[in-house]
């Protein structure tokens, strides 16, 4: 039976080099924070554990990472201090703790399982570390193997000499050792390097004076990469949407320009639906299958049926449902609002906080006026309406089945099934009383002493300037 292990996701640092005041593992990658990235795949691994290391008053961090249990790091004091703040929940866990940084979005449940594997493998190793081969390992810290590929120790760049830069094999910050064995190295470190912190790499170095084993398994560097500065963060977003395009072409979707378009790690899409250039899918979308979206378009929340089409430039939002063979077209926008089996609203209409019947159709410049400045109210739309064009539904109100909604209407009471409802005024025209009024203004401009404007006949000559 595989021992049981846990989870420590270190993520107390601040980031100073994203400049921003906000914990850097809240930055935003693929729709959800970082940290949320590296839960997704160390949770997949079933720990029987999951324990995050925040620093003091990070309170969105503690809501980010919720149901894992969190523990406070008093002062930043490096990585294997990190570690000591987590002895109080798991000094006594019976098992393995897995240590990761919360940093790293990129990281699989396959790559995780590197270091599972391993230990499995080879149980008398006092730890195992996860390394990745770099072209210049840079601000990594570097992986010394003695003979046998045997692990010696981890030097960070800033204490590195010259020969030790020069190694390509670094660092990734996870590693995986017995509970007990990890708190009692830890509790050894000292902080006389180049940072005056406690660094967690150094525990390899004390198992070694031990006599104990170690041992560095290699994972692809994309996966184990760290995002400390916005530059990397746009590089981890780069390979995050690669890989979530790989993702909707391997489900059946037809990207038209895969590279502009930009997904949401939990996007989900069925086999044959179609998207255009410039189309965005935030957190939260659902489509169906043969859905056709072209481009620019921006979907937030929002599930589609089967066989729709929304854009091109449409927004969906929050709380949007479309049923199967729905029509949104350009420059529409739904939010909060449920339409149903073979609903068209192909111009310029917004439907906030509605509910559209079958077939129903919405004609161009439609609104739902849901908002009354302190509350929002809904539209309830029945099967077959037939809404005309410019048409303002003054929410709260209810359209009976079958009900026609003339061209210009603004509707304020409740129109009942089959009807036919007007609410505007009606036109009068008057022969010959727009000529009577140019009259009358011009006769006033020149008694005030003014010119009609004219429409110049001239040509502007060009300016001369250097050639």
């Amino acid at each position: 039976m595989p021992t049981p292990f846990a989870a420590l996701i270190l993520a107390a640092g601040k980031g100073t080099r994203m400049r921003s005041n906000r914990p850097k593992v809240l930055a935003p990658l693929a729709g959800r924070p970082l940290i949320q990235h590296v839960l997704a795949a160390v949770n997949a691994l079933r720990p029987k554990r999951v324990l995050t290391v925040i620093g003091p008053g990070m309170e969105e961090l503690a809501a980010a990472v919720a149901p894992a249990e969190t523990v406070i790091q008093a002062q930043p004091r490096g990585t294997g201090h990190a570690v000591l703040a987590a002895k109080s929940k798991l000094g006594s866990f019976a098992g393995d703790v897995i240590v990761v940084p919360g940093d790293a979005p990129l990281l699989t449940r396959e790559t995780l399982n590197l270091l599972l594997t391993d230990r499995r493998q080879y149980p008398e190793a006092a730890l195992t570390v996860l390394g990745m081969w770099l072209p210049d390992a840079g601000r990594y810290g570097r992986i010394v193997l003695g003979p046998g590929n045997v692990l010696e120790r981890i030097v960070e760049a800033g204490d590195a000499n010259e020969e030790e830069r020069a190694l390509r094999f670094a660092n990734s910050g996870i590693l995986i050792a017995n509970a007990k064995l990890l708190f009692e190295l830890s509790a050894g470190l000292s902080a006389e390097n180049a940072q005056r912190e406690y660094y967690l790499t150094d525990i390899v170095k004390l198992a070694r004076e031990r006599g104990l084993v170690c041992r560095a398994v290699e994972a692809p560097a994309d996966d184990a990469a760290g995002v400390n500065s916005p530059e990397e963060l746009a590089e981890a977003e780069a390979l995050m949407q690669m890989r979530l395009r790989v993702r909707a072409v391997a489900s059946g979707a037809i990207l038209l320009a895969a590279d502009t378009v930009y997904f949401s790690a939990d996007t989900k899409i069925g086999a044959g639906s179609i998207v255009g250039p410039f189309v965005v899918f935030g957190p939260e979308v659902k489509i169906g299958a043969n859905v056709t979206i072209p481009a620019f378009c921006h979907i937030v929340g929002a599930t589609i049926g089967d066989n729709s089409i929304v854009g091109p430039f449409a927004r969906l939002r929050s709380g949007t449902a479309l049923a199967e063979s729905v029509h949104i077209g350009n420059f529409v926008e739904v939010k909060n609002a449920r339409l149903a089996k073979g609903v068209k609203a192909n111009h310029l209409a917004y439907l906030g906080d509605a509910a559209v019947g079958e077939g129903s159709n919405i004609g161009a410049g439609s609104i739902t006026c849901n908002y009354d400045g302190i509350e929002k109210h809904r539209t309830n739309i029945g099967k077959g309406v037939f809404v005309g064009t410019n048409v303002s539904l003054v929410a709260p109100v209810n359209i009976g089945q079958g009900a026609i909604l003339a061209a210009g209407s603004t509707i304020t009471d409740n129109v009942p099934a089959d009807a036919l409802a007007f609410g505007r005024a009606r036109q009068k025209t008057q022969p010959g009383e727009a000529k009577k009024w140019r009259a009358r203004r011009k006769t006033e401009l020149a008694g005030a002493g003014k010119k009609p404007a004219k429409k110049s006949k001239s040509k502007s000559k060009p300016k001369k300037g250097r050639r």
